[in-house]
């Protein structure tokens, strides 16, 4: 099954409904996720607003590609001091 993103605004929109009374399985079911994603959300989001939200998605988006640049170079760093290391 092909996983589907959100949008900020759907997520903030989901959670409004909540805190406004709405039933989660409602709000499940017409968003088509699983009550533990729904969980997740409210326990990650509540009390943010829509731009705090994208803020947070892009810091999580430069997290990601910045440890994936660290384990690179890292390699790289292991690799270089493995054949500086033989003598010839």
């Amino acid at each position: 099954m092909k996983k589907q993103k959100f949008s900020e605004a759907q997520i903030l929109k989901a959670l409004k409904e909540y805190e406004a009374g709405k039933n989660v399985m409602d709000i499940c079911r017409e968003l088509g996720i699983h009550k533990a994603t729904f969980y997740v959300w409210n326990k990650k989001y509540s009390g943010m607003e829509g731009h705090d939200i994208k803020r947070l998605k892009e810091l999580e988006e430069e997290n990601r590609r910045l440890k994936k640049m660290y384990a690179e170079l890292a390699m790289d760093n292991s690799v270089l001091k493995d054949v500086l290391s033989k003598k010839f």
